[in-house]
């Protein structure tokens, strides 16, 4: 291309959950950087500053010095065959690469798990415990009269989350947005958001998060409120409003949750189930993106059960709290790490001692160099290679145009070589 040459607007963008469809990439000559077009987005636009415009050429690595890609494939084939218990983590890529990862995971009876695997398992163990009502973009978009953030703005996860909610669009007249919880900072945002036929409201929590949640449910059921509690008039008010409300929709980052959050999930469920006894509601978490929610969908509908799970000895395992990966490392439960982040250059592995193989972003390899590790640079769906990864509502799959193609192997074919090259003896 030349150094005016803009990638086409069909572009979908992979590093954040909504992955937008309404920009370009603009790609330059030589090491200048990839620039996003059409839209503001500071994280698309930091993401995209990690890629050149000349297409990134395949390097591997093993123990931090340059070794062909050949020598690489051997060494990482002989130290999974080699592992009596892997450990695949990260996850970072697209529908392609995590069907061939699968297989591969099965031939060496790895244990799998995202990153971040515990803001995954908020979500899904209360699915798991209690079951969900959720909703997608566009129908908050086209009919949501009542958005709930919980625990502040998504917008570190989701920046474009205002716009793609059509929070200010004519397609609902009038709009409520309160903020139950806010961070620092999340008030002032949240003014510019008012007009245009929106409303805006910010509470309070009262006591924690988990106490707040509890106290609307039981406002919202009619049920009387713990002992002790005071009811805040603020959050009484908001109850009310999600009665009368056409179509209520409760949203928030699973990734800003502390750590027993899938109570926090569970009860706000609750809450919408109650509500859907006479109007309309739903929720809609913010999360998944770097391929996190793509790696949960291909595993469950490949196997049947979801992440933090293996195919071993006694068959499929799910395990959403013993399989936690860092928890796996620290407790020195796994001999081998395979760690896939084809998206995001800032997603390196964590600290770990164990023989590491990292498939990943190119930037990545200073940040793998150490005695035991193999680095095989990979190419990153949506900037050198085609696919496609699964939006954070989980029901629509977007396809990824490759804005600046490259010699780098897919993940999928990596995985493949990988297992076609395993001996015999550990497939068995």
């Amino acid at each position: 291309m030349s150094s005016s040459a803009t990638a086409a607007s069909a572009w979908t963008c992979p590093f954040c959950p909504l992955a937008c469809d309404h920009a370009g990439v603009r790609v330059g000559a030589g090491a200048e950087p990839l620039q996003l077009t059409g839209v503001e987005c500071a994280r698309a636009r930091d993401a995209l500053s990690r890629f050149t415009s000349a297409a990134a050429m395949p390097m591997a690595e093993i123990d931090g010095q340059a070794v062909t890609l050949e020598a690489a494939f051997d060494a990482a084939v002989q130290r999974l065959a080699a592992s009596r218990q892997p450990l695949f983590a990260g996850l970072g890529t697209d529908v392609a690469g995590l069907r061939a990862l699968y297989p591969l995971a099965c031939a060496t009876g790895a244990i799998c798990d995202a990153a971040p695997g515990d803001a995954l398992m908020h979500g899904l163990r209360a699915l798991q415990d209690r079951g969900q009502f959720t909703t997608t973009l566009a129908e908050v978009r086209t009919r949501t009269d009542l958005i709930v953030f919980v625990g502040g703005l998504p917008l570190p996860t989701a920046p474009l989350i205002r716009e793609r909610m059509g929070i200010g669009d004519a397609q609902v007249p009038k709009r409520h947005v309160v903020l139950l919880g806010p961070r620092p900072g999340d008030d002032a945002v949240l003014q510019t958001w008012a007009g245009n036929g929106v409303s805006v409201e910010v509470l309070p929590l009262c006591g924690d998060l988990f106490d707040t949640v509890s106290l609307l449910d039981a406002l919202v059921a009619g049920r009387p409120a713990m002992a002790g509690a005071s009811v805040p008039e603020g959050l009484r008010a908001l109850s009310q409003r999600l009665r009368a409300a056409r179509y209520a929709v409760i949203s928030g980052s699973v990734a800003k949750l502390p750590e027993q959050g899938a109570l926090i999930v569970e009860t706000l469920y609750r809450t919408i189930n109650e509500l859907n006894r006479s109007t309309r509601a739903a929720a809609l978490w913010v999360g998944g993106g770097n391929g996190v929610a793509t790696a949960n969908q291909v595993f469950a509908w490949l196997s049947g059960v979801p992440l933090r799970s293996r195919a071993g000895p006694r068959g499929l395992e799910h395990e959403p709290l013993r399989y936690g990966s860092l928890r796996l490392i620290a407790q020195g439960a796994v001999d081998a790490l395979l760690w896939v982040a084809s998206f995001d250059a800032e997603a390196a592995p964590p600290e770990n001692g164990l023989p590491m193989i990292v498939l990943g972003h190119p930037a990545l390899a200073e940040r793998c160099r150490r005695a035991g590790s193999i680095f095989i640079a990979v190419s990153t769906p949506g900037i050198g290679s085609a696919g496609h990864v699964f939006r954070t509502d989980g029901t629509v799959l977007m396809p990824l145009r490759a804005a600046r193609p490259d010699a780098l192997s897919t993940v999928a074919a990596v995985a493949q070589r990988l297992l076609a090259a395993l001996p015999a003896r550990s497939a068995a």
